[in-house]
């Protein structure tokens, strides 16, 4: 648990396990402390890397606007400094986004993909949601951000089962959020506004797991499928019963198609 210094800026990231290294990249509203229930089980045969992205949890805020390549960027030069040569790496949403555009661009360093819930491009809808959730975040307000957000992360069944639940993090949205955060936030969320990799997909070669989730009205399964049948390599599941945060509504499904895939990703085999 610990910080790395990339072009002046600390970076965020925690080690556990021994074995090939297994990154885990974080969706938007997502830090490190994100994986905790997902720790044992990922690092039981496998160096679990866990980091937070410049403007998510423990790492540093930026000062500025900026694309989503200065993530590809900074996590080459995590990986260069921590002497990670290739990994397996699993990206969530805005982490998805990422781990794509480090494939196409830095494919020779992976040994593996997995790609949930995530999407090619930024498509006026999105944008759209997008929109209405930086205005949320403009006012700094936990209870307008929650109600802004919340009901495009999670399956309407599990907002109609865990409704105390949701209540009670709507609250600690309101303690915990704090301006700098917020901000950091917005910065995240325009940061894919011109996000779009679809003509570049098909460059992607490593064993790549596409998974997405029947209930997701944030990113429809739709675009996890145009990215399957773009990527030589891919092979494609769909979480039953999950809206956009599966691995978190069914959470033993997403771990063991992880774990599943990393153990055998260069046999035949489709999961539906």
């Amino acid at each position: 648990m610990t910080k790395i210094s990339i072009r002046n800026k600390n970076v965020y990231y925690e080690t556990y396990g021994e074995g090939e290294p297994l990154v885990l990249l974080n969706g938007i509203m997502m830090s490190t402390a994100s994986w905790i229930p997902f720790i044992k089980a990922f690092s039981k045969n496998y160096k679990l890397f866990l980091i937070d992205f410049i403007d998510m949890g423990q790492s540093d805020k930026a000062e500025e606007n900026y694309t989503q390549n200065m993530h590809v960027e900074f996590l080459k030069e995590v990986f260069d400094k921590l002497n990670f040569e290739k990994v397996n790496m699993v990206g969530v949403s805005y982490g998805g986004e990422v781990a794509i555009q480090f494939a196409i661009k830095y494919g020779e360093r992976l040994n593996s993909l997995i790609l949930a819930n995530t999407t090619s491009y930024t498509f006026n809808g999105l944008k759209d949601i997008g929109a209405s959730w930086d205005m949320a975040a403009a006012t700094h307000d936990g209870s307008i951000f929650f109600n802004a957000t919340m009901p495009h992360i999670y399956s309407p069944e599990f907002y109609q089962d865990n409704i105390q639940w949701l209540k009670d993090r709507e609250k600690l949205f309101q303690k915990a959020l704090t301006a700098e955060w917020y901000e950091g936030f917005r910065r995240l969320n325009n940061s894919s506004l011109e996000y779009d990799v679809r003509d570049n997909l098909h460059k992607i070669k490593v064993p790549t797991l596409v998974i997405g989730a029947e209930y997701d009205s944030l990113l429809p399964v739709r675009f996890q499928e145009e990215i399957y049948k773009k990527i030589e390599s891919a092979k494609m599941a769909v979480i039953k019963g999950a809206g956009h945060a599966s691995m978190y509504e069914k959470p033993y499904e997403f771990s063991s198609l992880v774990l599943g895939f990393l153990s055998c990703c260069n046999e035949e085999f489709k999961i539906v």
